[in-house]
């Protein structure tokens, strides 16, 4: 198992960017699997941080990479600052940065696969809003996507007294009207794509009950119902936190790639390592 920390000069942002990817080792893999991988590189999935997180959180504060070994894929895990994922307002353009250049990137230096059936996008609070966001935008990229505790409708925080917040979002995504106009507002986005005729990535959105983005996803779960996307929702007893979150990877991996983790990989894993002298 490789964690890989990728340092570049960004040609879109403009600055050294730092990128963190968990990469399995094909050797750990056997038959039909090791076969799949050789020819087709990994599948992946693109994991973004919250708003107040950064590339480095994931691996920090859940069990991903031990995930990661146990389905078989690759992770990737950008940075995106406080942007919300887009091409800002006033600021870098973090959407193209992340849906285009960091793609290319890894793919090109990497064994990952470039397939749509092996892409897949994930993230927390301000990366399941990205996440989602991005794989709507990008229907010929992603097989499918799934929010965490998204903040998955930003209308009501043009509204709130909080002038740092009221800043940045005008910094982000310029005026309110400007934001509801625009494909970033994810409630319009649903009815512009489902009318597409395009094949939309399968979605996934879980929040806790006792999340304050409770309502906002129930008010997106209603829109994507409305518009007929193919949107699995799940909730449960839990709040904004870590344990919520890092409870539901592995499902979210499991319905992601349409099988169980393979826990014999593990067993496998000690037993290389333990033939080393």
């Amino acid at each position: 198992m490789a964690l890989l920390q990728i340092n570049f000069k960004s040609e879109t942002i403009q600055m050294e960017q730092t990128l963190n990817v968990i990469l399995p080792q094909v050797g750990l893999y056997e038959g039909e699997k090791q076969r799949q991988i050789k020819e087709r590189g990994f599948q992946v999935l693109y994991l973004l941080h919250g708003l107040s997180d950064d590339h480095s959180v994931w691996l920090r504060h859940t069990s991903i990479e031990r995930y990661a070994l146990e389905y078989g894929i690759a992770v990737v895990m950008p940075n995106a600052s406080r942007s919300f994922y887009v091409d800002m307002r006033y600021g870098p353009d973090y959407y193209t940065y992340i849906s285009y250049e960091i793609p290319y990137i890894v793919q090109t230096i990497l064994p990952i696969s470039s397939a749509r059936e092996d892409n897949f996008i994930a993230g927390l609070s301000m990366g399941g809003y990205g996440a989602f966001m991005i794989a709507l935008r990008n229907p010929d990229q992603y097989e499918a996507a799934a929010s965490l505790s998204g903040t998955l409708d930003l209308t009501p925080g043009f509204s709130l007294q909080e002038e740092g917040y009221k800043k940045m979002a005008r910094e982000i995504f310029g005026t309110k009207l400007e934001y509801i106009k625009s494909d970033y507002n994810l409630i319009r986005l649903v009815k512009k794509q489902s009318m597409s005729g395009e094949r939309l990535p399968r979605l996934y959105q879980c929040c806790g009950t006792g999340d304050f983005v409770y309502s906002v996803n129930r008010r997106f779960r209603a829109a994507a119902l409305k518009y007929g996307l193919d949107l699995t929702y799940e909730e449960k007893p839990g709040a904004y936190e870590w344990s919520y979150w890092d409870s539901n990877l592995r499902q979210i991996l499991t319905w992601m790639l349409k099988r169980e983790p393979q826990k014999s990989i593990m067993l496998r894993f000690e037993t290389v390592g333990n033939a080393v002298p």
